[in-house]
């Protein structure tokens, strides 16, 4: 009989978790209530005596300085509604699953198999509520029921049940795990329907292509060798949609592509990848000769570069839209605990030294009507907030930098970019840590946590639009904590090269991951029944392609094999002996001694002909705005400080911890007090030296409604003078490109998919352009193609957005700048040349227009001033740098002020100007043209300063005051802007404060 263990704050300790849902009730759900207190509930189904009981409760479950506890019976009272939400059946549950390995501790032995511990979380809801509104809040605010189950009961059934009845959500296996072969010889819309219904994500011409596979001879022939019939089972036709998903094959960039530009010149590229992102490396690397700085790119989890003698850097940042809309917790949390495994998983393994993240959401204050299957984009930023917080802050990695961007089309789907950096000795043993290999006769080795039913058929989902019969069964949620404990073994087993090659089980678990591996060495033979299971009775292709968390996979060589295992048990984790990596060819799955897939690797991996995508760019033209000058923007600084994209992100940033591990140097918020936002990151990642690792982005998704090459273009060059401005060097500076798409295909859906794919061709094209020109070469990336929404009726597609990360070094850390004015007198330069470049602005954004004048890198000028400023912060003439992006010049102005708690006077007329046009006050204070940096100079600095930048663009527009004013002077003398620095921070703070 299982036990209920309610643990409650006691009566004058406040809660603040009620209090939040109390708020979020009413703000969402327009319904007044008078209180909402809450009670968290362990549900112990395990052999205890009522002395462990109470020992249990007493001890880990409950801090007796707030909270109290009461063993089966029930604490609740003094409500009107009850609302108890758990998690469904098979889903991963790190509370309970915490609490049970608590309950081992604490008692001297591990719950015996079968036994287990369950949470869930009561809500005590009082106000003048009905039935209809309790369950309103339990489904549209409480309870996301694709992966949560909920209770409702009132007053009066509460007192007559005695309580709430104890819940187990155990999963109930079947009795055998039974293998299905699929007929194929069917007509076109039969294979459609078999990609369709199994979630195979598989088009006509795909399944067709497997169809003639399995009708060749030779293959028949083979099969009966090994008592297999003509036709595919489930296994392997999972394991080749996993394989050929858009998700993990990048069919889109692989494709062969007929571009047509606007003056109707023609031009084939086979393939965006090898085109512009290799393409771009290679140069780059050949220009350097030398200096080539670049040890693993595009062939592993994630890109490694030199950092120095002794240690290499490794960096990746990868997507988890999909899951994150359809459970934004669990998804997020995956995201952030999966991306943590790419640089784990590289060479022979990475000390992982911190986290990124960068959310795309749309207003968490949207207030008009969603598709039914849309949640509402408060729920989605909270849960996506709470799900990256969760993972990294338990995983003992600080997160150092990210941003939000807002735009109401993601509230079709939302983006979730997590990026983890590591580092790794340059040798293991003498050998290169950055490389590994794999021998025929290898054993396939598992290791972290369990398989089962969670993420199944998550690569596939993900290379479809979300619609409402996306599966419940690709939602995954992450274990950090395994996960931890896991790699602190992996690390040890990595310095005793007790393996040869390690990879983590990510998209298509199983499937993808040894699926790979065997490219190595040339094949492999694996018995999916000895992989360990959460539950019973999975079917064998389930375990395949399942992407439960927490799990790498090795090969380990068979003389290592004791070793490994042994340490494995002393660290707590479980490692399985799967099968053996061999030199046949063949990808074979066993189960037992049924052979259930037996598929060749050369039709696996390169059985499926590019795609051929037609691509035809029209250059839109949007309504050129007439705005009226004005005598005074103060109002106007003040509207674009309190707009979503521009405001103050600190309460997101601020449950992250940016300073575990001890090594963060600049860090996201810096200033007087801490609160003005950092250009980019600075990292000691190895605490006995001053080298640092500096990271930074850029994303401008808003200039693709005028051209996606300059929206790829300001992306690369924001990320850059961001990463210059703290103090990165730009000889050693690497590229990360993360594209989201919405669908580029032609299809009866997608008729726009011309004008789409050659947006993604335009965005490719200045990627090559731009980062040939600033030496950077690309060392890792990664592809979302299917961001769009579709339920018949309603489309919604994402914007086209490139994510560009920059990561590289600085010799000395103590060098780093940040963007705060210092002191009272500092001269403040302008770097960089101003335009008529308001299109796609925030400024226009505000008036209600996009326009048309998108700004353009000029990658040369851009260059001469990063150089030239670089050299000017190594010789300590810099006291202050922020970069102009988002609202341009006055609010770069007002967020370095506000951050230093100085004023600050700029006179327009001093700014210099593109090709000496005359430009408006308002272009001048709003435009957001490119590769812009303003300085702050000590006065006796000043000189040596303007001729460390002799040759480029660079002018004295200001200088730092010792009031409390921001005043910026019009092109005619005339103020244009005066505000106190109070007001404008107020404006910046107050719109997300309270989420």
């Amino acid at each position: 009989m299982p036990h209920r263990i309610e643990i409650t704050l006691k009566d004058q300790v406040r809660d603040p978790r009620g209090e939040r849902i109390k708020r979020e009730i009413e703000h969402f759900l327009h319904l007044e209530v008078a209180s909402v207190r809450t009670i968290d509930v362990y549900t112990v189904d395990a052999a205890l005596s009522a002395g462990d009981l109470d020992k249990v409760a007493a001890g880990p479950f409950c801090d007796p300085v707030i909270q109290e506890y009461h063993v089966d019976k029930p604490a609740a009272a003094g409500f009107d509604f009850l609302i108890e939400v758990g998690f469904r059946p098979g889903v991963t549950d790190n509370v309970g699953r915490t609490a049970g390995e608590a309950i081992g501790y604490l008692l001297g032995q591990p719950l015996a198999q079968g036994e287990a511990v369950y949470s869930s979380v009561q809500y005590l809801i009082s106000g003048a509520l009905s039935a209809a509104d309790a369950e309103k809040i339990a489904t549209g605010l409480l309870c996301n029921t694709l992966i949560q189950r909920y209770q409702i009961l009132d007053a009066a059934t509460f007192a007559k049940q005695g309580g709430v009845a104890a819940y187990v959500p155990k999963v109930q296996g079947v009795a055998k795990a039974e293998v299905n072969t699929i007929d194929l010889e069917v007509s076109d819309e039969e294979l459609m329907r078999i990609s369709r219904d199994g979630v195979l994500a598989l088009t006509l011409d795909e399944m067709k292509i497997i169809q003639a596979h399995y009708r060749d001879p030779e293959v028949r022939k083979k099969r009966a060798e090994i008592g297999l019939g003509a036709a595919p089972t489930d296994v392997e036709l999972e394991a080749l949609a996993q394989t050929w998903s858009e998700h993990c094959k990048h069919k889109i960039f692989s494709a062969d592509v007929d571009y047509q530009d606007e003056k109707g010149n023609s031009e084939k590229i086979k393939s965006l990848f090898k085109s512009y992102i290799q393409r771009t490396t290679a140069d780059v690397r050949a220009a350097q000769g030398d200096r080539d700085y670049c040890l693993s790119v595009f062939k592993d989890n994630a890109g490694v570069i030199k950092f120095n003698d002794d240690w290499s850097l490794v960096f990746k940042v990868e997507t988890h839209n999909s899951p994150s809309a359809l459970d934004p917790y669990g998804g997020a949390l995956t995201g952030i605990v999966g991306v943590n495994r790419d640089p784990f998983g590289t060479g022979m393994g990475a000390k992982l030294i911190f986290n990124t993240d960068v959310f795309c959401f749309a207003d968490p204050f949207y207030s008009k009507e969603l598709p039914k299957r849309l949640l509402h984009p408060r729920r989605i930023y909270e849960g996506v907030v709470e799900g990256v917080e969760h993972g990294g802050n338990k995983s003992g990695i600080p997160t150092v930098n990210g941003s939000l961007v807002f735009d109401d089309r993601f509230a079709g789907k939302p983006l979730v970019f997590c990026g983890t950096a590591g580092i790794m000795p340059a040798k293991i043993q003498g050998e290169p840590a950055h490389q590994k290999e794999i021998l025929p006769g290898d054993l396939i080795v598992m290791a972290g946590g369990r398989i089962g039913k969670d993420g199944i058929h998550g690569a596939t989902f993900s290379s479809e639009e979300l619609n409402e019969n996306s599966p419940v069964s690709a939602v995954q949620i992450g274990d950090p904590i395994t996960q931890k404990r896991m790699f602190d073994f992996l690390i040890r087993a990595r310095d005793k090269k007790l393996y040869r090659f390690i990879t983590d089980n990510g998209a298509g678990g199983l499937s993808s991951s040894i699926g790979e591996m065997s490219e190595e060495c040339g094949g492999c033979q694996l018995d999916l029944a000895k992989a360990p299971l959460k539950y019973p009775g999975l079917a064998p292709w389930e375990i395949l392609i399942s992407e439960a968390q927490e799990r790498m996979s090795m090969a380990v060589p068979p003389e290592s094999l004791d070793a490994f295992m042994e340490m494995a048990k002393r660290f707590g984790v479980e490692a399985t002996v799967l099968g053996t990596f061999t030199d046949s060819g063949v990808f074979h799955m066993m189960y037992g001694e049924k052979t259930v897939a037996y598929l060749p690797l050369s039709f696996m991996h390169a059985g499926l002909p590019p795609m051929q995508i037609p691509a035809k760019w029209e250059p839109p033209v949007n309504p050129e705005p007439q705005i009226a000058p004005a005598a005074d923007y103060t109002g106007d600084l003040l509207g674009l400080l309190s707009s979503l994209n521009i405001c103050s992100k600190e309460s997101v940033v601020r449950r992250y911890d940016h300073e575990v591990q001890g090594g963060s140097v600049v860090k996201p918020f810096t200033g007087a007090d801490n609160d003005g936002p950092s250009d980019a990151a600075v990292v000691r990642p190895i605490l006995d030296s001053f080298e640092g690792v500096v990271v930074g982005h850029g994303i401008s998704p808003r200039y693709s409604d005028i051209d996606a090459y300059h929206m790829a273009a300001n992306a690369i060059d924001e990320g850059f003078r961001n990463y210059i401005a703290v103090g990165g060097s730009p000889d050693l500076v690497a590229g990360l490109d993360n594209f989201c798409w919405c669908d580029p295909v032609l299809s009866d859906r997608t008729p726009d998919g011309p004008y789409k794919m050659a947006q993604l061709v335009r965005a490719n094209k200045a990627l090559y352009d731009y980062c040939t020109a600033f030496s950077m070469p690309l060392i890792s990336g990664k592809d979302s193609m299917k961001n769009d929404f579709y339920d018949g009726t309603t489309k919604i597609s994402i914007p086209p957005t490139l994510l560009f990360s920059v990561i590289g070094k600085m010799e000395d850390a103590r060098k780093a700048v940040t963007m705060d004015v210092k002191r009272p007198g500092d001269l403040v330069f302008l770097l960089g040349a101003t335009a008529d470049e308001l299109g796609g602005s925030e400024y226009l954004a505000a008036k209600g227009f996009v326009g048309n004048n998108v700004p353009k890198v000029d990658a040369q000028a851009a260059l001469a001033t990063y150089r030239a400023y670089h050299g000017a912060l190594n010789k300590g003439l810099v006291a202050s740098c922020h970069d102009l992006s988002d609202g341009g010049l006055a609010v770069a102005a007002a967020e370095a002020a506000f951050a230093g708690g100085f004023g600050m006077s700029v006179e327009l007329s001093q700014v210099p100007v593109k090709g000496g046009a005359k430009l408006s006050d308002a272009v001048l204070l709003f435009s957001e043209s490119a590769s812009r940096l303003l300085v702050s100079v000590k006065p006796e600095n000043a000189d040596a300063f303007e001729k460390a930048m002799a040759g480029t663009v660079c002018a004295r527009i200001g200088v730092v005051t010792s009031d409390q004013l921001l005043a910026i002077g019009g092109v005619d003398g005339k103020q244009v802007v005066k505000s106190d620095l109070a007001k404008l921070k107020e404006a910046w703070q107050a719109p997300l404060r309270e989420l």
